[in-house]
């Protein structure tokens, strides 16, 4: 089974993903894990990677490209795999069905989470951390004892620059801008399966297993 993994900063993603792995005995691909294991492996397109990562500029397309193929190519990918943060342009959308063809293979669905915007707003601008031990807070879904102060060290608690409700609002939209496109490519291909990523947890999983057994069939 080989899938790929769509939705907003917030929508679940990895808790579904953990699930899936587990339950499906594949291996979870990010882009951010290929582009750390062929740096440190020394691949060819690891080694071209950190040229540019040692540089501080972007990695171009290509590059990209070839790492994800890399990964996919290998043993532990030959009976399915979760693709995660890949891919992010309607570009690289094209880049990974030519993949799939190479390595004779093909992605049996897409899933897109799909979460209200204000929604997404509380989940992400809620986190807060505390200075001192570092554990990690929601304010809607798992407040301290006490308000602005950690449970386990009495520390004090603070809310990361890049959790304000300004920035996670940037990011939203920029998601939103970036993906529209590739929700629609791979709606005309009839493997994008959109599920409501506002439910319970576990109603969101079941929804996921009962399409992934039904594909299995």
């Amino acid at each position: 089974m080989n899938i790929l993994f769509m939705g907003p900063p917030g929508a679940g993603k990895g808790t579904q993903a953990e699930y899936i792995v587990n339950e499906f005995h594949i291996p979870h691909i990010s882009t951010g894990d290929a582009f750390r294991a062929a740096m440190s492996q020394g691949t060819p397109m690891g080694v071209e990677a950190k040229g540019y990562v040692d540089k501080g500029l972007l990695v171009p397309d290509e590059i990209t490209n070839g790492i994800v193929r890399e990964r996919l190519a290998q043993p532990d990918c030959n009976a399915g795999f979760l693709l995660d943060g890949f891919p992010r342009t309607l570009q690289q959308a094209e880049s990974l069905d030519g993949m799939m063809t190479e390595l004779e293979k093909k992605i049996d669905v897409v899933f897109n989470l799909v979460v209200d915007r204000s929604l997404l707003l509380a989940r992400l601008t809620g986190r807060r951390i505390c200075k001192s031990c570092g554990a990690t807070y929601h304010v809607m879904f798992n407040p301290p004892q006490h308000e602005g102060v950690c449970d386990k060290c009495s520390g004090e608690l603070y809310q990361r620059s890049d959790d304000t409700e300004e920035k996670v609002g940037t990011r939203l939209d920029e998601y939103s801008s970036k993906t529209a496109p590739l929700l629609d490519y791979y709606r005309n291909k009839g493997v994008l399966k959109e599920v409501n990523g506002e439910q319970d947890i576990q109603l969101v999983t079941a929804e996921i297993s009962s399409i992934l057994r039904g594909l299995g069939e």
